[in-house]
């Protein structure tokens, strides 16, 4: 068994631990000793840009003439590669990330495996809650959330209003008309599922792996739109 190297921890503002290993050359970020995302396991976060971009792909008829799109949680920061692969340029891709040490691990520690993506003149960083990233007249062609395993399974505690009917009623206003809202859930979340109905939105649940290999597909993404009655 190759060696687990500690690289970098850091607390949440509740006083709960994120820690940076490395192990045979992979990176893994736990949460309080669970492993939370690994660079060999990326395939869900990476289909999370796929289906919450289908409309913005570069070359495609329905892609505006310049794309924008919003991420909750920088996370390992595969998400915010595919969105930049898919979307071309002209594009401005916002970051939501609440940790500047996550942000720090992506200049540093990640740029071996995802390449300088924080240096891209596409990519703007924002250090803050994605809640106090919204209501401020920003308008999104596709909003990605990846920040929590469920809302029943929350990175922070402070992260339950990201569920709340006050924060999707934001991101209902910070949606251009046919925008795109994707989740990504580690497991099926019937308590996501009734927030974006009562919240007027029609969704598709997407069963997904956590490897292309992988046989369960455990992991959901939630695509939504607003229904043409809202």
């Amino acid at each position: 068994m190759k060696p687990y190297i500690e690289l970098d921890k850091t607390s949440l503002p509740d006083g709960n631990l994120l820690a940076l290993y490395e192990q045979d050359g992979e990176l893994i970020l736990e949460y309080n000793g669970l492993v939370l995302m690994s660079t060999n396991l990326t395939w869900s976060e990476q289909m999370l840009a796929d289906l919450g971009c289908v409309d913005l792909l570069e070359g495609a008829t329905t892609r505006p003439e310049h794309p924008r799109v919003l991420i909750g949680g920088l996370g390992m920061g595969f998400t915010l590669k595919r969105v930049l692969e898919l979307v071309g340029s002209p594009a401005t891709v916002d970051v939501a990330e609440l940790m500047s040490r996550v942000i720090e691990w992506n200049r540093t520690y990640l740029v071996e495996h995802n390449g300088p993506l924080l240096e891209d003149p596409r990519t703007n960083v924002i250090l803050a809650d994605l809640f106090d990233c919204l209501g401020e007249g920003d308008q999104y062609d596709a909003i990605l959330i990846d920040i929590d395993d469920t809302p029943d399974a929350l990175i922070t505690v402070d992260n339950g209003k990201l569920y709340t009917p006050s924060f999707l009623a934001l991101l209902r206003e910070s949606l251009n008309p046919g925008g795109c809202l994707a989740y990504w859930m580690a497991i099926p979340s019937p308590k996501l599922e009734m927030a974006l109905k009562k919240a007027g939105f029609n969704f598709e649940a997407h069963p997904m792996a956590p490897h292309e290999q992988s046989e369960q597909a455990i992991h959901r993404i939630y695509v939504a739109r607003l229904s043409s009655s809202s």
